[in-house]
């Protein structure tokens, strides 16, 4: 420090201030530091204001937000309405800390956001607005408007932000607009318009891209897709991450009339590693639908974007890990991370879930959330919900099993949803929660069947075959069957090999019959495997496999069929 300076400091506190000022601003931060250590150690608020300021920028001092803090509370204790706003906003960001004993464990502690303090960023706040700071002021309506419910006002929130924005400060005038737009009047679009291009011309992020927002959507200026674009590169460069996702994505799609899908891609990048959620699940997407999948590239990102709280990037992962693609097959986190969006309200989500709960994954709880969830959506009126609500009674899913209450809901649901109509229909074929009806349980297996339900049409085709509910109609069984056989339903193309054998709603015709029976076996239906063994066995359609024929009636007999082990200790050599 010059010999001057040392005088200076020694005359007078206010004197090493002001020279203290000039040292700052011709960028001697060190020389300027020690002055206002002498003026702030005086008691001097402007000083002590200062001082925190240079701990928190470290500016001619190491960076320290404690220490920071510490001077502030000096100054804003003085009535700096600076070191008040300024204070504020430390506790609204987590960042303010608390007062400490000084004593050597305190040199050690690293600084941290302990969380926000709004009561005591509301107390600062307001003696600085009301003392005149635009910043106090501004930052008062933000608390008013976005902090904890029980504190908000919007009403006080938009006067406080028009006084800042009338003091031109550049958060206020943001503030400003943003008020005005929660009001929702078209007449204020140009003052919107007007406010955020203020607070954009300030060098404020967010307000250059909001103003790029407006620009592209021509909401209280022009459209103007090449200056949206620019404004959202300007924002992107200043780091923030939704203005580099909309850059990406803009590039990718070309939407604002330029198309370069190599920067498209990087922007999104960055945005994904800042944190942008909507940035990570776009590429895990690109990753997965590309010509040329990427499972493991795709993997990384979706993981980005579920740590982030997307609720589809976390379906998505959950999904790879289930599956195995891209990562090591693992239910249990796959579990974890499907479990994740179906807490945060995904729907898509709750269903898979509650899908692999009625298949018997999942854990106790799972089950209690999935009848939570489907009971509220089905109070509402979703038939999914009420179908799978119905489910849920019927297993003891997350609820005592009731097989009353699971054919109230699936009831319900029948007016909507094809499953429903079956599982309906089978309840009242069986007397399940419900009084036997078997004219009404054939009514439900046609609706599911003309919606072209397998099972249905399977259950409506036996009802047919047989007579029961109705009339008896062997030809249209068989048409049925046919149909669900085509989709590949084990238990139609077995059927259609038994009409075929007995002649029953079509012409007899064995080895037609044989046939079926075969498509029927190999799909591991037993009683096709039984009849396949004895057609080899005896040559009933002309062809005599007597080692077929065994084989067959072996891996039937192993299906538990006492018919099959019977026909093989018969076939047994003497």
């Amino acid at each position: 420090m010059a010999i001057l300076d040392r005088l200076t400091g020694r005359i007078h506190p206010a004197l090493a201030l002001r020279r203290a000022i000039q040292l700052s601003d011709s960028g001697k931060s060190a020389e300027a530091f020690a002055l206002m250590a002498i003026a702030a150690r005086a008691g001097i608020a402007e000083a002590e204001y200062r001082i925190g300021r240079c701990y928190l920028e470290g500016s001619g001092v190491p960076p320290s937000q404690s220490e920071g803090a510490r001077w502030l509370r000096r100054a804003a204790g003085r009535g700096s309405r600076d070191a008040q706003a300024l204070l504020a906003a430390l506790h609204v960001a987590g960042l303010a800390g608390q007062e400490t004993e000084a004593g050597s464990e305190s040199l050690f502690e690293r600084d941290s956001s302990r969380g926000p303090d709004f009561a005591a960023a509301l107390d600062l706040a307001r003696k600085a607005g009301e003392a005149g700071s635009a910043t106090g002021q501004a930052i008062l309506g933000y608390i008013l408007s976005e902090g904890p419910k029980d504190m908000r006002d919007l009403d006080a929130a938009h006067d406080w932000y028009e006084k800042s924005a009338a003091r031109g400060c550049p958060e206020g005038c943001l503030g400003f607009a943003l008020s005005l737009a929660r009001r929702g009047l078209p007449e204020h679009s140009g003052r919107i318009a007007a406010e955020v291009r203020r607070a954009a011309d300030a060098g404020l992020p967010t307000a250059i891209y909001l103003l790029a927002v407006i620009t592209e959507h021509g909401m209280g200026v022009p459209v103007d897709q090449e200056a949206a674009l620019q404004l959202y590169q300007v924002a992107a460069e200043k780091g923030l991450a939704s203005a580099q996702f909309r850059l990406g994505l803009a590039l990718m799609e070309g939407s604002l009339g330029k198309q370069d899908p190599v920067a498209g891609e990087a922007w999104a990048r960055r945005a994904a590693l800042a944190g942008n959620p909507e940035a990570a699940h776009l590429l895990g997407e690109r990753y997965v639908k590309g010509p040329q999948p990427d499972f493991a590239e795709a993997a990384l990102w979706y993981r980005h974007g579920a740590e982030a709280g997307h609720q589809e990037a976390a379906r998505a992962l959950a999904s790879l890990y289930l599956s195995g693609n891209g990562v090591a097959q693992d239910a249990e986190e796959g579990m974890r991370w499907l479990r994740a969006a179906a807490n945060g309200g995904s729907r898509a989500s709750q269903l898979d879930l509650a899908n692999l709960v009625l298949a018997g994954a999942g854990d106790r709880e799972d089950g209690i959330n999935v009848a939570g969830w489907f009971v509220a959506s089905a109070s509402s009126g979703d038939l999914i919900a009420a179908f799978n609500l119905g489910l849920c009674f019927a297993e003891g899913v997350g609820v005592r099993k009731d097989q009353e209450r699971a054919v109230q809901w699936m009831r319900r649901a029948a007016e909507g949803v094809a499953h429903a109509q079956y599982m309906y229909g089978r309840m009242l074929q069986d007397g399940r929660g419900v009084v036997s009806d078997l004219k009404q349980a054939r009514f439900w297996f046609e609706q599911a069947a003309n919606a072209g339900m397998t099972d249905a049409q399977v259950a409506f085709a036996e009802m047919l075959l047989n007579g029961r509910g109705g009339e008896s109609s062997p030809v249209a069984a068989a048409h049925l069957f046919k149909q669900a056989a085509a989709a590949g339903h084990a238990g139609a193309m077995f059927a259609i090999g038994a009409l075929y054998e007995t002649g029953q709603g079509i012409s007899l015709d064995r080895k037609a019959a044989q046939k079926w029976f075969v498509a029927a076996a190999e799909r591991g239906h037993a009683y096709a495997q039984l009849m396949l063994g004895r057609y080899l066995s005896n040559g009933d359609a002309g062809e005599r496999n007597p080692v077929a024929g065994r084989i067959w009636l072996e891996r039937a007999a192993a299906q538990g069929l006492a018919e099959a082990a019977d026909e093989l200790a018969y076939l047994e050599p003497n």
